[in-house]
């Protein structure tokens, strides 16, 4: 499982070595701390971060918000603001750039961990969401999954079952193969065809066609077997037609 890798731009070491600390504790991966804008944008173009964790003010003429900007027009990775200052004008001046979140210096584990985990679901979905080009063929029948540093097209029909994670979906495949992306089970849910895949449980959902074999608590496609709730077996049973 890929963890997310965390972008820190913080010119004052002993908050940036604290927050690197913090980011192991949550199980994130993160990069070489940078200072300034020069090394941020290096740091970015070498290391290729997941999100940014961006202080706005930085040491030399350009801050923060100058390495947001670099980072908008290069390479659209979720950013999220640190700072002291949570006056008005700054405030303004950093929402010009779009940031996906905002934390004011100091904050806690849980702060930080909720800043990250709300932007980069947010910035999943806005991305997957986003309009095709009207010179394109509109897709319909598939969904893009992230895979690194790109997105692979995964066709509905072959999408078997799925099942939550924690902060995790696995995506089980119809050729064996398992791809695990970071989503909650609704969000991802939300952008499959509702008529073709049915919810059996709290963390568990099924393509309707492949089902095989059903029991009064489980779901069989092939041999796998699938969790099937109290509360959902007479709805699937509705919509299966079983008597």
């Amino acid at each position: 499982m890929e963890k997310l890798k965390i972008g820190v731009v913080e010119d004052e070491l002993l908050i940036a070595r604290s927050i690197q600390n913090v980011l192991d504790q949550l199980d994130y991966a993160f990069t070489d701390i940078a200072i300034s804008y020069t090394e941020a944008i290096k740091m970015i173009e070498a290391e290729k971060p997941d999100i940014l964790l961006l202080d706005i003010s930085l040491s030399g003429k350009k801050d923060g918000i100058d390495v947001a900007i670099y980072a908008n027009e290069h390479h659209q990775v979720p950013i999220i603001f640190l700072t002291a200052n949570s006056d008005a004008g700054t405030i303004n001046r950093a929402k010009n750039v779009k940031p996906h979140a905002y934390l004011v210096k100091p904050f806690i584990k849980d702060e930080l961990y909720a800043a990250i985990e709300i932007a980069f679901s947010n910035y999943s979905i806005a991305k997957t969401q986003e309009k095709q080009p009207t010179n394109s063929t509109k897709i319909n029948n598939a969904i893009f999954i992230r895979e690194s540093h790109s997105y692979i097209k995964i066709l509905f029909t072959q999408i078997a079952w799925l099942e939550s994670e924690e902060n995790y979906v696995k995506i089980h495949t119809t050729t064996n193969k398992k791809i695990m992306i970071r989503s909650t089970f609704t969000d991802f849910l939300e952008q499959l065809p509702s008529d073709l895949f049915f919810k059996t449980g709290r963390s568990h959902a099924v393509q309707l066609s492949l089902i095989d074999k059903v029991e009064p608590t489980e779901v069989f496609i092939g041999t796998d077997k699938i969790p099937l709730s109290k509360t959902q077996k007479d709805e699937l049973y509705k919509v299966l037609g079983i008597k």
